[in-house]
């Protein structure tokens, strides 16, 4: 009887000794949830400001090689993102608007989608819905098009003239035609980044928020894109 005992006593006890550890397998797997929350915050914000600082590092670059081999060819960084205030379930009914353009302006929008690092991997349908849905809107010398720390619902395309991009109140760089800002709007809720003023009277393609197409895909394709920052 004694060893029937003592081998029930053992098999509690190793019971016991198992529900502990599920309880602290349980405890661990939470905050292994809670730290890929984390990391996914901080890629968030990692992306954001790199959409700001990579342009200034790229005009540095510029003025250092055109000293030795003249002006080399500029590639175009996100500016600036903007919140997400609508609901993908709707978009399925929505009948997006067309807007009528020349060739060159539509192959104008296209070449500066396949040059921004966030864009250039989208499907060809869905960057013939953007070419279709984005619209001209001129702009005087000196215009804000967009303003650090202000709300924004647009995506832009420059179409000719030149901006100057600015954050508190230090110059980053200037862009020339065929350059998208503003791109971050479908992927993360935040204010603009940075301040972008016309420097000549310029027209730009703009994008609403509101007519994004196919987001849904849009945003899961673009956030392929941020492994190749890391």
């Amino acid at each position: 009887m004694g060893t029937l005992r003592d081998l029930q006593y053992a098999l509690q006890e190793k019971i016991e000794e198992l529900r502990q550890r599920d309880a602290l397998i349980d405890e661990l797997e939470l905050e292994l949830d809670q730290k890929d929350e984390l990391i996914q915050k901080l890629q968030n914000e990692l992306d954001k400001y790199r959409s700001v600082i990579r342009p200034a590092t790229q005009q540095a670059q510029k003025q250092s090689a055109s000293t030795l081999q003249g002006e080399p060819r500029t590639k175009r960084q996100a500016i600036s993102a903007e919140p997400t205030a609508f609901d993908i379930q709707d978009l399925s009914h929505v009948t997006l608007p067309f807007y009528p353009k020349s060739p060159q302006s539509k192959d104008l929008i296209k070449e500066a989608i396949l040059d921004n690092d966030f864009m250039k991997n989208l499907e060809l349908s869905q960057i013939q819905e953007i070419v279709d849905c984005m619209y001209p809107v001129e702009y005087g010398k000196d215009s804000c098009i967009i303003k650090e720390g202000d709300v924004g619902s647009l995506v832009y395309v420059m179409e000719d003239g030149k901006v100057e991009v600015t954050k508190e109140g230090v110059k980053l760089c200037t862009m020339g035609p065929g350059k998208v800002f503003g791109e971050l709007a479908i992927l993360y809720n935040c204010t603009r980044t940075a301040t972008v003023k016309t420097i000549s009277s310029m027209t730009f393609f703009n994008l609403s928020q509101k007519n994004l197409p196919t987001v849904k895909n849009l945003k899961r394709r673009m956030g392929k894109n941020k492994k190749r920052f890391d």
